[in-house]
């Protein structure tokens, strides 16, 4: 995957799981996946969708797969789950199971992979004939609301950092580019679907402070400017995003994607 300073996962579980774990119960409802199914979660980062998934969903088991040792040890720890068995793997050695998974999901992964149509390939080869595959991603050039704000104002004060916003270097976040990514792997019953969860934060200082962690892209931006610029950036977003000081009430889409072997 990328590299974009994904380096700790408490760092990343204030500034994205946070949300990252409602969204994975909304994708999870869109998807009706069956129940006493043997799934993969590729990529499951901190553990938000695998958490859902043994909640909401009654798996056999759940093998998770992520890169970073540190975002596996966090998801290691924080689950008590028996059914969920926590890898150190990315693309190139997705783990297998005998005769096959029968769901295999991803998210808000696939835009940091760096050969997705590669990745989708394989886990379609993890799959047993017939399994269902589901990805979903955030919808970054549109209503990703918070980094939206975050990126139009640092171009605002550096055109330089046009290309490491997120909506310009991931076009495969769209439902027709996840549409033909998923066709191109040899799935069938291909569709797609925008989902939505609310983005709140409590004050200005909740949503800003997570963006001085330096893991993600985002963070990683702020933490290579110097104090000034941090600062007449924080400024500009709190003009625009709570200029009464009040809560910041945003929404945050996802573009997801489903098919079977």
């Amino acid at each position: 995957m990328r590299d974009d300073r994904w380096l700790a996962g408490d760092a990343y579980e204030r500034f994205m799981g946070r949300w990252s774990r409602p969204l994975a119960g909304v994708f999870l409802d869109w998807l009706q996946p069956p129940s006493r199914a043997r799934w993969l979660d590729f990529g499951c980062g901190t553990g938000a969708l695998t958490a859902a998934i043994c909640a909401r969903c009654d798996p056999r088991s759940v093998v998770a797969c992520d890169p970073s040792e540190p975002f596996v040890a966090h998801a290691r720890q924080a689950s008590a789950d028996p059914r969920a068995a926590f890898v150190v793997a990315g693309a190139g050695a997705i783990p297998e199971v005998p005769d096959g998974f029968d769901v295999a999901v991803s998210g808000l992964v696939f835009n940091f992979v760096p050969d997705p149509a590669a990745a989708a390939v394989e886990i379609g080869e993890r799959l047993r004939p017939g399994g269902l595959a589901a990805f979903y991603v955030w919808d970054y050039a549109g209503r990703m609301e918070f980094l939206r704000a975050f990126w139009d104002e640092a171009i605002a004060l550096d055109p330089a950092a046009a290309p490491l916003d997120e909506g310009a270097r991931f076009p495969i976040c769209s439902a027709a580019n996840l549409a033909a990514l998923v066709e191109s792997a040899g799935f069938d019953e291909v569709r797609t679907a925008p989902i939505e969860i609310a983005t709140v934060f409590d004050s200005f200082d909740d949503y800003w402070t997570p963006f001085l962690s330096g893991t993600g892209p985002a963070p990683g931006y702020a933490a290579s400017r110097s104090a000034e610029q941090r600062e007449q950036l924080r400024d500009r977003l709190r003009a625009r995003l709570a200029p009464d000081g009040g809560r910041v009430d945003l929404r945050a889409r996802a573009w997801t994607v489903r098919g079977r072997r």
